[in-house]
């Protein structure tokens, strides 16, 4: 099934943690290699909503004292700005669905050697969303990667006992993310340097 398939078919739960998995696989941009997790709060209300409104108003707080100047961090910090604070799906699928886009694109960005998106980088982030990845870059298939793994972890355990489990496994998948994004930059500082 293809991610925007998954997208499509995703309750709340899942919604939320994609999108939440998105940004947090983005924060080396927000935080540095070693910065804090902000987003941690938001891990806990994925699974059934409870405080998510307040605790997004906590993380966006958290977050603004970041400077933030660079194109990419920006766009992350954006999306956190464009959450939802209703835990429905309507708005969260819609969120949800931008902020996979952007992760893709902010890796797409790390994929190319000099920093610049190629001219048809939005066709192919298009297409690999609907299921055909030729042409992306290993940053970017690992991506998609990741985001199809997380909402299929999160449908497989929807509605049943083990649902936490299965955000727990969507916050490990995050993590695993986020430290190839960090060593990707970390490998581009050094070449820099």
């Amino acid at each position: 099934m293809s991610l925007l398939e998954l997208i499509e078919r995703a309750d709340e739960r899942a919604l939320a943690a994609s999108a939440v998995a998105c940004l947090d696989r983005c924060l080396p941009l927000l935080a540095g290699p070693d910065g804090p997790e902000p987003l941690r709060p938001l891990w806990a209300s994925c699974e059934d909503g409870r405080e998510w409104a307040i605790r997004l108003a906590a993380v966006r707080t958290a977050m603004d004292d970041e400077a933030v100047s660079d194109g990419p961090a920006a766009r992350v910090r954006a999306m956190l700005g464009a959450a939802p604070s209703d835990f429905d799906p309507a708005p969260l699928r819609e969120w949800a669905d931008a902020c996979s886009l952007v992760a893709l694109e902010i890796h797409g960005r790390f994929d190319a050697p000099d920093g610049e998106v190629p001219q048809d980088a939005a066709d192919l982030l298009k297409a690999a969303r609907g299921g055909g990845a030729d042409g992306v870059g290993p940053l970017v298939a690992g991506e998609l990667e990741r985001q199809v793994r997380i909402l299929e972890i999160l449908a497989e355990t929807a509605g049943t006992a083990g649902s936490g489990a299965g955000v727990r496994k969507a916050l490990d998948l995050s993590v695993e993310g986020r430290r190839v994004l960090r060593a990707v930059m970390s490998r581009r500082a050094r070449i820099r340097g």
